[in-house]
């Protein structure tokens, strides 16, 4: 999984590169934030994982790559109103090229920091998981917002992403690619009942 990860997190990296200051500024799909508020949001998520990847845990394991994401409830409490704002007000503290360049040195610290045996217990958000499974759940949200920036994933990440939604389903997705994750995400509208898979 470590692979996938660095290919998504090269690719964000990419995306980010190819991109004119005015650019961050546009809405992304995920429609709190811009691409420069989302890159913050995933940002943050970076350093989450290098905190968890230094952080071993004790415990048997109580989730996987599929059942972390049941165990997330963004519509609980505020329904994420106030990390939506928080997002806002720390993005709008950075210049933009100094978020690039944290995003740069971040992710390639996660991807350094992932090489650990897969096997092997960390904690993060309450939870104890192996690395593989961490390094998981970091390649489908790194997919799904590479997605709402308007970039392209890389294949390995966005048929793992695939994958993972069809596990939380039960069943295969009617389509496979970039379309159907955003369909089973709830950025694209779909007349499938039990969408969206995530949010």
């Amino acid at each position: 999984m470590a692979p996938a990860l660095a290919s998504v997190y090269a690719a964000w990296t990419d995306h980010l590169d190819g991109l004119e200051p005015e650019q961050l500024g546009r809405p992304s799909r995920a429609s709190a934030w811009t691409v420069k508020e989302l890159l913050l949001h995933q940002l943050l998520d970076a350093r989450r994982a290098l905190v968890a990847l230094a952080t071993p845990a004790h415990v048997d394991p109580d989730v996987d790559a599929v059942t972390y994401w049941r165990s997330f409830h963004p519509d609980e409490g505020d329904g994420g109103a106030s990390h939506a704002r928080f997002v806002v007000a720390c993005a709008a503290a950075y210049d933009q090229e100094q978020l690039v360049e944290e995003w740069r040195g971040t992710s390639a610290a996660v991807v350094q920091a992932a090489s650990s045996p897969t096997s092997a217990l960390v904690s993060t958000q309450g939870h104890s998981l192996t690395v593989e499974n961490l390094c998981s759940t970091l390649v489908v949200e790194a997919t799904v917002h590479l997605l709402d920036a308007h970039g392209t994933p890389p294949a390995d990440a966005l048929e793992h992403t695939v994958r993972v939604l069809a596990k939380l389903r039960g069943r295969p997705l009617p389509a496979d690619g970039a379309d159907e994750v955003l369909r089973a995400t709830g950025r694209l509208p779909s007349d499938e009942p039990d969408y969206p898979l995530l949010g």
